[in-house]
């Protein structure tokens, strides 16, 4: 008699969890692509946001000072080239042996021009010797049909990804960010990327100003459900020449605490596919610019704090995904 016993199939156990990280990360994800240590060198290319030039809204982000998180915009602008040798100077230094490198885009809105003007900079980015793919900061409102056209050219040849700012599903948060675009114009720009041959990765930031923890979550679950590529995930935190270091200064926002954001960090990761990479889980800023908090100037801590709670709790990324 053949057996009545239903067959039931062997879980894929992810590469990433057989070399016992608690995460996908981005570092795991590049050496299995490329096959060794990938590293972004940080280009300014000039650009700017229509947040700031009054297109949509004047000011800018309410956090932001392009200075304080991109080595490339801290610099006397060179060249592309020139931008990508300095850089890979820099990396050397701190990654020996290292020769493989990602052209960043990263600071202001990289795709908020012409396809004439776009072209040639990102071509000449992949002509370096020493790149082997490119990665492009952006808004979701600043990637119209030619635009995203190019960049399926672009990936068809080299790997590319494409960093949408979502920051929060919470309009509200949107609004006090002045964003000056809705949660929706992320899902657009999502949708209308799909296919096109480029990673799709989204930029999100835990412990917004009026954001409960059950917020916080609602934005993983929705990160879930629209399931792209990767995500990159770092707190709040304060530098100078902001509008929101007049209100950390004022008492009208209060930052994020260490202990806070690692458990809010494993609760978001553990609601995410185990398919998408992690390509950030903390964020920091030069002490030059920088106000708070404290906790997030040492990276290395935070990751091992991460790092331990996943341990305490037995837990990994996708372990409560549905």
């Amino acid at each position: 008699m053949p057996s009545t016993k239903p067959l039931t199939s062997t879980p894929i156990v992810p590469s990433w969890r057989e070399a016992g990280l608690p995460f996908y990360s981005y570092n795991h994800f590049l050496r299995q692509r490329f096959g060794g240590r990938v590293q972004k060198v940080s280009l300014d290319a000039g650009f700017t946001c229509p947040n700031v030039d009054g297109t949509v809204a004047k000011g800018g982000c309410t956090f932001c000072d392009n200075r304080s998180f991109s080595p490339s915009r801290r610099l006397p602008r060179a060249g592309v080239w020139g931008q990508i040798d300095q850089s890979i100077v820099r990396m050397r230094n701190r990654y020996a042996g290292c020769d493989k490198f990602l052209a960043y885009f990263q600071p202001a809105t990289n795709t908020y021009a012409p396809v004439e003007r776009l072209r040639p900079l990102y071509e000449e980015a992949l002509t370096h010797p020493q790149v082997v793919g490119m990665a492009i900061g952006t808004r979701s409102d600043c990637v119209p049909e030619d635009v995203l056209d190019l960049l399926q050219e672009i990936a068809g040849r080299a790997y590319l990804a494409v960093e949408y700012g979502m920051q929060t599903m919470h309009d509200r948060s949107l609004e006090w960010m002045n964003r000056g675009h809705d949660h929706q114009s992320f899902l657009d720009a999502v949708e209308r990327s799909r296919g096109r041959g480029f990673e799709i990765c989204a930029h999100v930031m835990l412990g917004l100003p009026g954001e409960s923890h059950d917020d916080m979550l609602a934005t993983a679950r929705e990160l879930a459900r629209v399931n792209i590529d990767a995500v990159k995930i770092h707190n709040l935190y304060c530098v100078k020449n902001t509008r929101l270091a007049d209100q950390v200064a004022a008492g009208e926002v209060t930052l994020m605490g260490q202990d806070d954001y690692v458990q809010t960090v494993v609760d978001f990761l553990e609601l995410l596919p185990p398919t998408m990479v992690i390509e950030r889980i903390s964020g920091d800023a030069p002490p030059d610019f920088f106000i708070g908090p404290d906790w997030c100037l040492d990276k290395p801590a935070v990751k091992r704090a991460i790092e331990a709670e996943f341990s305490r709790r037995g837990s990994y990324q996708g372990r409560l995904y549905a």
